[in-house]
């Protein structure tokens, strides 16, 4: 490029002093011209420029081609990723299902077990119950059939005496007959009010409330459930204690819940003292009690709830499981001997049942209370 350039000076240079010297430089300035930028050159270049444009295209195609592989493995990734949490999701959701399917089995299992346990606490409270009621039965029962020997036998005297024409003695015979016949009479119908009563309290079908009289409900299921332990222990022995306040108002209730209810805690309460008593002294005295109050105790009778207190001097209940006694299937007996639900059952019929509540006071080794409030509308 610098022969050109000087090649072009120079001949301008000699064109006026030597035109031979300026032709020579003209004609070098024009051959360097040719190779520079004649048409073989241009085609050398152009050839080049080609090239380099064909090169460059093969590198962006490449780069293109190299993005589209990137792309391509992100989306297999991807797609992988996908296939993969599916698989989890799938086989997590199909673990849930089996996990249901095991918990809707054991479930059922459950409420079967639950239901056959509240049919045998049901059934253990009917076997003392029936205990006691044949107990209590039997007493008048016995005086009927006793009256009813002597009167026999008296009857016979009786015709004696008059077929001897002893009028006078036969008169006094007739005196005692008709004395036996009244107490025939009267323990005829204590046995006749104990099985009507009992039949009340059994009923299950209807489950009304109705007026009761909670001091003779209480006095009926105490002497149950005492004759009841004492029909399976004869050796069992206990001094019962009523105080049944007079202005006690009926209140409405269910009655057989109630007697349900007042049922288990007396046979908690003598189940209690019968431990005490296999370990403690000989002044040991076991003693059983119940209290009935109106709540709060007004001259005019208006109280709002009543109040049925047990006690007991028995064993008592530890604290660390005093919160635990109401819950189901819990219990402090020996297998066999208590299901766990008579507490938990005994809650259900005065808080959900009635509307009332259930409160426990108690020290181990020196006894428990039962504080039960019923309303009375």
């Amino acid at each position: 490029m610098d022969i050109l350039i000087n090649s072009k000076i120079l001949a301008d240079e000699y064109e006026h002093k030597d035109v031979n010297q300026a032709f020579h430089y003209l004609k070098l300035a024009m051959t360097v011209n040719d190779q520079l930028f004649g048409s073989k050159k241009v085609k050398e270049v152009q050839k080049i420029l080609s090239a380099e444009q064909q090169r460059r295209r093969e590198i962006e195609l490449k780069r293109i081609a190299r993005q589209t592989q990137l792309k391509e493995y992100a989306f297999l990734a991807g797609l992988a990723v996908l296939l993969f949490i599916a698989f989890i999701l799938y086989r997590h959701n199909e673990q849930r299902k089996k996990a249901n399917r095991i918990l809707e089995s054991t479930l059922t299992n459950l409420k079967a077990t639950q239901s056959q346990l509240i049919q045998s606490e049901k059934m253990a409270s009917l076997g003392e119950l029936t205990a006691g009621i044949a107990h209590e039965i039997q007493n008048p029962l016995n005086f009927v059939n006793n009256f009813s020997e002597v009167n026999q036998e008296m009857i016979d005297e009786l015709k004696e005496e008059l077929k001897g024409g002893n009028i006078h003695e036969a008169l006094a015979i007739a005196e005692d007959i008709q004395q036996n016949e009244e107490k025939i009479s009267h323990h005829g119908k204590r046995a006749d009010s104990i099985v009507k009563g009992m039949l009340q309290h059994s009923r299950t079908g209807s489950a009304q409330k109705e007026l009761t009289n909670i001091n003779a409900l209480a006095d009926e299921y105490m002497r149950l459930s005492y004759h009841g332990l004492r029909s399976k222990d004869k050796s069992f022995n206990t001094e019962t204690v009523t105080h049944f306040d007079a202005r006690l108002p009926l209140i409405n209730v269910i009655p057989q819940d109630i007697g349900r209810v007042l049922l288990n805690l007396f046979n908690n309460a003598f189940y209690a003292v019968n431990q005490k008593a296999k370990t403690a002294g000989a002044d040991y005295k076991p003693e059983v009690s119940v209290t009935t109050a109106p709540q709060p105790p007004s001259a005019d009778g208006g109280a709002k709830s009543v109040l049925i207190i047990v006690r007991d001097n028995g064993v008592g209940i530890p604290d660390a499981i005093k919160e635990k006694i109401m819950q189901p299937f819990f219990t402090t007996k020996p297998t066999g001997e208590g299901t766990g639900l008579g507490l938990s059952l005994t809650y259900d019929m005065v808080v959900k049942g009635h509307g009332g509540s259930i409160e426990v006071n108690s020290k181990e080794g020196e006894g428990s209370e039962f504080i039960i409030k019923l309303p009375v509308s």
